[in-house]
């Protein structure tokens, strides 16, 4: 199975950026749907993006035109690009992947997962 670091977290004040690297062990290229998730406290983890094996993305409500994913498969990992971001955004993000060339917008679809990254926002 593929094992999945991530990185790039950190603390931000409103309207600033960060940007999400998840390093993949395996070959990501070969069929796996990778994608970004989030838990708050107290909340559920919720979907921000997924791209699937031929570069095709889908976008939770709240983070199309701010967030972009994207990945290297050169260097067999996994980006989020995160701009504007909001004290909303103030989660731990999590990097998942399947071994599947097709995406299912759901974190019940995947079956590797990161520890994640704690991504902080203050207004």
């Amino acid at each position: 199975q593929v094992q999945l670091v991530e990185s790039g977290g950190g603390s931000v004040q409103a309207g600033g950026s960060l940007r999400l690297s998840c390093a993949a062990s395996g070959y990501i290229d070969r069929g796996y749907c990778m994608g970004w998730f989030r838990q708050a406290p107290g909340q559920e983890r919720e979907g921000v993006a997924v791209i699937d094996n031929i570069r095709n993305t889908l976008y939770a409500n709240s983070a199309k035109d701010r967030f972009t994913i994207s990945k290297d498969n050169a260097k067999n990992t996994l980006y989020l690009e995160m701009n504007s971001l909001a004290p909303e955004d103030t989660a731990l993000y999590y990097c998942a992947a399947r071994s599947l060339g097709y995406c299912v917008f759901s974190a019940t679809f995947f079956t590797n997962w990161g520890r994640g990254t704690q991504v902080t926002v203050s207004s």
